[in-house]
C-alpha cells in the first residue's frame, strides 16, 4: 500500500484517489474502534493475558500482512486473476471441506468456522468471498454468449453455489451464504441474465431462505428475538437490546472516544459483529454517518470503475469491480442493519474495520485489485499497453 501511496504522489492521476483514501480512512478509523472496543475485554481476559493491547495488536499484525498482501496484489494483471479464478474457487470449496473435517476445524461457540494456524486462525468462508467475485466474473464472460439461456447459464453456477452454500451451512455460517449467493447472483444479473428469470429466482430464493429459518430453531429465535427484543432483553434480544442502548446513549455527537458503558462487558463481539453500535455510542450519529458514507462512496467508486471498464470492452475486470461493490455493499448493509435493529442478528462483521484477520486480508486484497483494475484502465485510456 505504500507503494501505491508513493506511486501516487509521482502521478496523482494514476489511481482513483477516492477508492484509495476511503478504503484507507476505514481501516486506520476500523484500528482505532477496534481498540476501544476490546480494551476492557482484553483487560479482563485470562486469554488475552490482561493485556489491555491484545486485540490491538492483533489487529495491527492482521492490517499489516494485509496491506503487504495489497501491494502483492496490485502488482498482479487481471489476466492473470481471470486465468487462476477457476483454481482458486476450487480452493476454495477445499478449504471449506476442510474446515469441516473434526480434529482439524476449530469449533467456537458451536460454530466450526476456523482452520488453527498456530498463531492464528483462518476463516476460508471469507476468502471465499472473494473467490466467488473472481469466479462468478470469469464464468459470467465464459458464458457471454448463452446468458439468455437458463440452461447454460444459470444451473451449472446454481450446482456450484449450491454445493458451496451446503458446507456454509453446515458450519454454520448463514450471512456468508447470504453474501457469497448475493455476489453470483449480482454479477449474473450483470453480465446480461434476464431480468424476468432473474426476478423469479430472487423469489426461489426468498423462499429457500424462509425454509431454511423455518426449519433451524435457532435461526427462528434470532428471528423472533430481533422482531422484539425487549420481551426478552436478558435472553434471545439480549446483543440487540444492548447495542440499541449504545445507538441511544450516542445521541449526535457521541458520549466521547473510549467512554462507552456498552463495551464494559455488557455487549458481546463488541470489536467484531457489533462494532458499528460502539461507533454510535462513542462518536453518535454523526460518527455513524461519516462510517456510513465511506462505505456508500467506496461501493459507488466500484461501481464507476466497472462501468469505465465496460466502456473499454473489458468485461472482465468491469465484473470484478462491480462484484467487490456488492460484496462490500450487502456485507456492510447486513452488519449495519444487524446493528441498528433493521435485520435479525447474523455473525457478519463490518468490512474494513472490524477485527478479524482472514476478513481484514480478504478485503485489502479486494481493494488492490480495484486499484489494479482502475490503474490498467488509465493506462488504457492513454494509449498505453498493460
Amino acid at each position: 500500500m505504500r507503494a501505491i501511496l508513493d506511486n501516487t504522489r509521482r502521478t496523482p492521476a494514476e489511481v482513483d484517489m477516492l477508492l484509495l483514501w476511503s478504503g484507507l480512512i476505514l481501516l486506520l478509523l476500523g484500528m482505532v474502534m477496534v481498540y476501544s472496543a476490546s480494551i476492557a475485554t482484553a483487560e479482563g481476559s485470562r486469554f488475552a493475558g490482561h493485556q489491555p493491547a491484545y486485540f490491538l495488536v492483533r489487529h495491527g499484525v492482521f492490517l499489516t500482512v494485509g496491506i503487504v498482501a495489497a501491494v502483492v496484489a496490485f502488482q498482479v494483471p487481471l489476466t492473470a486473476w481471470q486465468q487462476w479464478a477457476p483454481y482458486l474457487f476450487m480452493a476454495g470449496v477445499l478449504l471449506l471441506v476442510i474446515v469441516l473435517i473434526p480434529g482439524l476445524g476449530r469449533d467456537v461457540n458451536g460454530a466450526r468456522r476456523w482452520l488453527p494456524l498456530g498463531v492464528a486462525n483462518l476463516q476460508p468462508s471469507e476468502l471465499m468471498k472473494l473467490f466467488a467475485v473472481l469466479y462468478a466474473a470469469d464464468y459470467t464472460v465464459r458464458k457471454m454468449p448463452h446468458m439468455r439461456d437458463l440452461k447454460k447459464a444459470f444451473l451449472p453456477m446454481a450446482v456450484a453455489m449450491v454445493f458451496v452454500g451446503v458446507l456454509l451451512l453446515k458450519e454454520p455460517d448463514f450471512g456468508a451464504f447470504v453474501v457469497i449467493i448475493s455476489i453470483a447472483m449480482g454479477i449474473l444479473f450483470l453480465g446480461g441474465l434476464r431480468a424476468r428469470l432473474f426476478a423469479v429466482l430472487i423469489v426461489v430464493m426468498l423462499v429457500a431462505f424462509a425454509i431454511l429459518i423455518i426449519v433451524s430453531p435457532y435461526r427462528r429465535e434470532r428471528i423472533f428475538g430481533f422482531m422484539d427484543p425487549w420481551t426478552d432483553a436478558f435472553g434471545r434480544g439480549y446483543q440487540l437490546s444492548h447495542a440499541l442502548i449504545a445507538f441511544g446513549r450516542g445521541e449526535l455527537f457521541g458520549v466521547g472516544l473510549g467512554a462507552s458503558v456498552e463495551k464494559l462487558f455488557y455487549l458481546p463481539e463488541a470489536h467484531t459483529d457489533f462494532l458499528l453500535a460502539v461507533i454510535a455510542e462513542e462518536l453518535g450519529f454523526v460518527g455513524v454517518l461519516v462510517v456510513v458514507a465511506l462505505f456508500a462512496l467506496l461501493v459507488q467508486r466500484c461501481f464507476a470503475i466497472g462501468r469505465q471498464c465496460v466502456t473499454l470492452d473489458r468485461l472482465f475486470p468491469g465484473l470484478v469491480a462491480m462484484g467487490v461493490g456488492i460484496w462490500l455493499g450487502v456485507q456492510s448493509f447486513i452488519n449495519m442493519g444487524v446493528n441498528m435493529g433493521l435485520l435479525p442478528t447474523k455473525g457478519l462483521t463490518l468490512p474494513l474495520m472490524s477485527f478479524g484477520g482472514s476478513g481484514i486480508l480478504a478485503n485489502c486484497v479486494a481493494l488492490a485489485v480495484l486499484l489494479r483494475i482502475d490503474w490498467e484502465n488509465r493506462q488504457l485510456m492513454r494509449g498505453g499497453k498493460l
